[in-house]
């Protein structure tokens, strides 16, 4: 056969964490999620890696790994977080790999990403090759195997960043149609002009380069991944299959690859269900006999190029006027606003390139004096990205220092590597790609300068900031109340910052509702106590304390000493110290107590002050996510009281909204609110409990309906789905738990005449796999009732639509 269908997905997100703590905070617009890679995980990343097919009766006869099945690229710093914070998808997409390798005679499907996303065109030559060897690294490091292909950043490319990958021996890249500039059969003296007759996207092409080099060149299908991405073409599996072999000229002779470029997104998260929709054209097309499906490394074995191309130089698959989006207002934007402008971009670029080169400069001065190659060192350094344990990071340091006298300055060299790290993820495309100055994605990229400003300050005992600001105060908000750059900057940069002061006031308040002297590890720093003392009267406690505390990343430690005084509820107030010596704190203590004993707490408060006026604290100094626990916690008292006020309530005007609702009479407010707000509360409370009460679930949402109540659907709806994935959980660790099989069953009955929509699909994965190997399970495991669990999972598998 000569006729191929690839369809390949660009799978990323930005990094999100916070560049202080190494961690994705609360994002409230991805609600009910914790933020958005929470999120879109759910709706994209796991359910691809167990994608569902229908029969003609509309149940699951198959269950798929879809990222087998094509070709994909998963940005670095996204599996890093699906490693740690969705393990369960993460394994799909190494195990993807590996099937891919067998269906491809010895090819895998997944190729690499530059690192963090920075439009390479637009990089200096140093980062754009850290980038190409970062992201070869990491691949190699999670798929066992060097890659074939690597994705460019928005396919962003001229012929420095095609001549990069070369260098690294990487084979191939996929770029847009709208790339070419022309095109010729190898050996052919006519070149054929691409940006007036348009290019065929069903052969590859060879782009020479530099030095005899070359690199092979994909331009995938611009119409048809169009379609996918903006014309709903998911909204139906059959027809996306039927459009893809519609791809085929079957007139040719000579081989033909029908392939799309996508961002992955688009199967679940920007297309509900799309996971379904691929797994079912990816089925149609294998099963059939119109085609082949072939990943790019197998296609590139059996075809490669007999035609060459050249391209556009700094040119992308997103920006119609080259790479204008990444640093001018070009005239691209997302199409929200259309009255605003993105005048912006520019001097944010310049701001940011100013930085990059100043701390280049400094970098190499100092750390040349420790480093046999400061850049070398910086292209390995994802070693120890990779692997952030203190062995890891001084084996790493001791195979690049040169000779010395006295100790290895550790956190020193480590500062500066970070310095670099942080001055290449401010690059982070999406910082530039929507509408407005003070979009999550841009505040985020300053966050990361602002790091890159914090440490090299440090280092250098020099003020750079205030430069910074003043170039950055030429990118002007479209939102009046935000002003300019440097006022984005004061206000949504400056109050993240984090030092250990800071880190230690978060540590003080959080360790209240931890055991005395409890050992912990606090974002990206451990802590270990040394000293814990505790006084109690009634719901006040002081705490005071002393701990190091020692950063991961560079490996900095420090001892600090505070005291936090819990007065009741949200009233906390507290002061942290570095240095503080052994007898001060012993006098502190001393008076301390006496004030504490005999209620003297203004005093108290002075005498905190007094010690550690340097950095005096309340409930205000956690982060985000602490926050709200604390929050929580400290509110829970006065949340009781308010819904149990709510209740007595209830119970008066449930009858009466009850025969209102009957009559089709408008309920007053007043009346309704209580109601509602019990009858959510206690319906929540019944599907997170450990083993949800479903009974009693069922029955709320009876008198719910009687009562004519609106519910929380989202809120519901992912509760909901947590307790089917918690019972799936059990399960999947023990198939025979018969109780477990029962509750799954119960609760989708339930859900099924629910007012919300929940997500089936994690229920419906572990009863298919039960089912797949039922026979072993009764074979090996002891059931004590064999045919009722036999008949509960046919019963199970008919509630939730799958082939028994």
């Amino acid at each position: 056969m000569n006729r191929y269908v690839c369809i390949h997905g660009h799978f990323y997100q930005p990094p999100r964490e916070n560049p202080w703590l190494e961690a994705v905070e609360v994002q409230d617009s991805a609600y009910p999620y914790h933020d958005w890679n929470e999120r879109i995980t759910a709706e994209c990343y796991q359910p691809n890696g167990q994608a569902r097919i229908l029969d003609e009766q509309g149940w699951i006869e198959r269950i798929n790994n879809n990222y087998a099945h094509i070709s994909f690229n998963f940005g670095p710093t996204l599996l890093s977080w699906l490693q740690e914070h969705a393990p369960e998808a993460y394994q799909a997409i190494l195990d993807a790999d590996k099937l891919s390798i067998e269906l491809n005679a010895g090819h895998g499907s997944a190729i690499a990403q530059a690192y963090n996303h920075m439009i390479m065109p637009l990089a200096n030559d140093r980062d754009r090759r850290t980038q190409v060897l970062w992201g070869i690294k990491d691949f190699e490091h999670r798929f066992g195997r060097r890659p074939a292909g690597m994705w460019l950043p928005e396919t962003a490319a001229n012929l420095a960043c095609l001549d990069e990958l070369a260098k690294q021996r990487i084979a191939f890249t996929l770029l847009a149609p709208r790339q070419a500039m022309r095109y010729r059969r190898i050996g052919s003296d006519q070149w054929i002009d691409a940006t007036q007759q348009g290019i065929d996207p069903r052969r590859p092409y060879l782009v020479r380069l530099r030095d005899g080099r070359s690199i092979a060149v994909f331009f995938y299908d611009g119409p048809l991944s169009q379609a996918v991405a903006f014309e709903r073409l998911l909204g139906n599996g059959e027809n996306f299959a039927r459009r893809l072999l519609g791809g085929i000229d079957p007139n040719r002779q000579e081989p033909q690859l029908v392939h799309i470029a996508t961002d992955g997104e688009s199967y679940g998260h920007h297309h509900p269900y799309g996971d379904m929709a691929l797994s079912y054209a990816v089925r149609q097309i294998a099963d059939g006999n119109e085609a082949e499906l072939v990943n790019y490394g197998r296609y590139l074995e059996l075809n490669p190029p007999e035609w060459e191309a050249e391209i556009i130089e700094n040119s992308s698959w997103s920006c119609v006027h080259g790479v204008g989006r990444w640093k001018e207002d070009c005239g691209c934007h997302s199409g929200g606003h259309p009255a605003w402008n993105q005048g912006w971009r520019k001097p944010l670029r310049e701001a940011l390139d100013w930085l990059r080169d100043t701390m280049a400069e400094r970098f190499e001065r100092e750390a040349s004096t420790l480093l046999i190659d400061p850049w070398a060192a910086r292209d390995e350094y994802v070693q120890v990205i990779l692997d952030r344990t203190r062995e890891k990071a001084i084996e790493f340091i001791e195979h690049h220092v040169g000779p010395h006298e006295g100790p290895i300055d550790y956190t020193r060299i480590l500062r500066l590597l970070e310095l670099q790290r942080n001055a290449m993820l401010m690059y982070t495309s999406c910082g530039w790609f929507f509408d407005e100055l003070t979009g999550i994605e841009t505040v985020q990229i300053l966050q990361y300068a602002g790091r890159v400003i914090q440490i090299a300050e440090g280092l250098f005992e020099e003020s750079f900031e205030e430069a910074f600001l003043d170039r950055l105060s030429k990118a002007q908000s479209n939102l009046r109340e935000h002003g300019d750059g440097r006022q984005v900057y004061m206000n949504m940069v400056r109050p993240a910052k984090v030092d250990l002061l800071k880190m230690a006031e978060h540590y003080a308040v959080i360790s209240l509702f931890e055991e005395c002297g409890h050992e912990m590890s606090v974002y990206c720093y451990d802590v270990r106590s040394e000293l814990c003392t505790d006084m109690h009267a009634g719901r006040t406690q002081l705490r005071v304390g002393r701990a190091t505390l020692t950063s991961r990343l560079t490996l900095n430690s420090q001892r600090v000493t505070y005291a936090v005084l819990h007065l009741a509820d949200h009233i906390i107030a507290g002061g942290a110290g570095l240095d503080v010596e052994d007898e001060r704190l012993d006098t502190f203590l001393k008076e301390a107590r006496q004030a504490f004993d005999m209620a003297q707490y203004g005093k108290l408060l002075r005498l905190i002050e007094r010690d550690f006026g340097a950095s005096t604290f309340s409930l205000a100094s956690l982060f985000k996510d602490e926050q709200r626990k604390v929050a929580e916690q400290v509110l829970e008292g006065a949340l009781d009281s308010a819904e149990a006020t709510y209740r007595r309530m209830y119970d008066d005007q449930a009858p009466l909204l009850h025969f209102l609702h009957a009559l089709k009479i408008p309920s007053p407010r007043a009346l309704y609110f209580p109601v509602e707000l019990v009858l959510n509360a206690d319906l929540v409370r019944a599907l997170r409990d450990e083993h949800p009460d479903v009974a009693k679930a069922s029955q709320i949402l009876e008198r719910a309906e009687q009562a004519g109540v609106d519910l929380d659907r989202s809120t519901l709806s992912y509760v909901a789905e947590s307790a089917i994935a918690r019972l799936s959980e059990r399960l999947s660790a023990d198939p025979a738990d018969l109780e477990a099989l029962r509750s799954i069953g119960a609760l989708v009955q339930m859900v099924r005449a629910a007012p919300f929509e929940v997500r089936l699909d994690v229920a419906q994965n572990a009863v298919y796999r039960v089912l797949q190997d039922r026979d072993h399970v009764l074979a090996s495991t002891r059931l004590g009732d064999a045919e009722g669990w036999r008949a509960e999972l046919g019963r199970v598998a008919g509630l939730l639509r799958v082939r028994s």
